[in-house]
């Protein structure tokens, strides 16, 4: 019983250590990923026209995973929040990303999808209309991440602890008329 209990702890060992070195991570490291969702954010961002006022959200990391975050401080009405999600969501299929869950919510909407390498990015519609995007890497090789060096379009007061809500108007993403 001993011995297949250990086996079992093993076989399973592996399993988690081949899911953190496998194909995908084992010549990429969480620098490399980082950099590689900040491009990722930065061309869906560039394909937003009009263009949206944004900030980085906290840059996170596990033992072998990177999320950076974009926060937009454009406030993007109700009115415009479909087509808001259209662009990026006809972005990303044209990008080659798969749709893995879409939430219709008319207040709180929100589109994830994967890209073929196995990064997960996320659209979601906050209060007061705020939109935030996410990228969570693949497990990869460990390593020390950097900030991001994309300039944020927006700037925050330096005292703040949290992103506040958006302020920024637009006269297409804020009107409230279709």
């Amino acid at each position: 019983m001993v011995r297949l209990r250990s086996a079992i702890v093993g076989i399973l060992a592996a399993a988690l250590l081949v899911g953190c070195t496998g194909n995908r991570g084992e010549d990429v490291d969480m620098q490399h990923a980082a950099e590689r969702a900040d491009g990722m954010l930065d061309s869906v961002l560039a394909k937003i026209e009009p263009s949206v006022q944004w900030v980085h959200g906290p840059t996170t990391s596990g033992t072998c995973t990177v999320t950076r975050r974009r926060t937009i401080m454009t406030v993007v009405s109700p009115q415009r929040r479909g087509s808001f999600l259209g662009v990026v969501d006809r972005f990303w299929r044209r990008s080659g990303y798969r749709m893995t869950a879409i939430n219709n919510d008319a207040v709180f909407p929100a589109i994830y999808a994967r890209t073929e390498d196995g990064f997960q990015v996320g659209l979601t519609v906050a209060d007061k209309g705020q939109v935030h995007f996410t990228v969570d890497s693949p497990c990869v090789r460990h390593s020390e991440v950097a900030d991001s060096t994309s300039p944020a379009t927006a700037s925050l007061d330096p005292g703040a602890e949290l992103i506040p809500r958006p302020d920024i108007h637009s006269d297409f993403w804020s009107a409230s008329g279709s």
